[in-house]
């Protein structure tokens, strides 16, 4: 998968897995990382899936309906995928904590209910159910953040509010956060995000 590595000055810190919103790049989410987390090294991945000229993690049957099939193809792909980065860049493949933004966000749940371990924690930026009617492996070692809108045109509250409950009831300490805002990536929720980065994974911890 195409990808940027940059190493961090603080290795004792989780390897952000950055994962871009349709459309995007392995560029997008570097700004943002560096203020969620300047000391952390960082691992920022372009999606495989190519949709009209745009980059997605994985296809869509429409809007806001997902390819099941392909969306668990692409969840194994990325989850090897960190496999194979963490002997590559000498970093612990237990310790990344994934930053996604919409269908980023999606695929970095999609880890999360499908690969036990794949990560440490999550910040879900505007992410959806990614699938219904399965066992969640047990994520009591893996807090998230969530950040929403209200207004949010393409993803409901409700969605939301189920996707907060699935984590929970898989036994993750889950924060949200919730602006006023629609769709949009707002500073807000990335000013939330360090603070919350800052309490669970503290940089002098060993």
């Amino acid at each position: 998968m195409k990808h940027i590595f940059n190493k961090g000055t603080n290795e004792q810190l989780p390897v952000l897995l950055l994962l871009h919103g349709t459309g995007g790049d392995e560029r997008d989410l570097l700004p943002h990382a560096a203020m969620i987390a300047p000391e952390a090294s960082v691992l920022s991945v372009k999606g495989n899936v190519n949709e009209n000229g745009m980059a997605r993690f994985f296809a869509r049957l429409r809007e806001g309906v997902f390819d099941e099939e392909d969306l668990i193809f692409r969840t194994t792909e990325l989850n090897a995928f960190l496999d194979d980065s963490a002997r590559e860049y000498c970093f612990d493949r237990s310790n990344i904590v994934a930053l996604g933004y919409s269908n980023g966000a999606n695929i970095a749940a999609s880890l999360m209910y499908h690969h036990e371990h794949a990560l440490k924690g999550g910040i879900l930026f505007h992410a959806m159910v990614p699938r219904r009617g399965v066992s969640i492996p047990d994520l009591s070692d893996s807090p998230v953040f969530i950040g929403a809108g209200k207004k949010d045109p393409l993803i409901p509250m409700e969605e939301t509010s189920e996707l907060i409950r699935d984590l929970r009831e898989a036994k993750s300490h889950v924060t949200e956060y919730w602006t006023d805002g629609g769709h949009e990536l707002r500073r807000e929720e990335v000013d939330a995000a360090a603070e919350w980065f800052k309490s669970n994974f503290p940089k002098d911890k060993r």
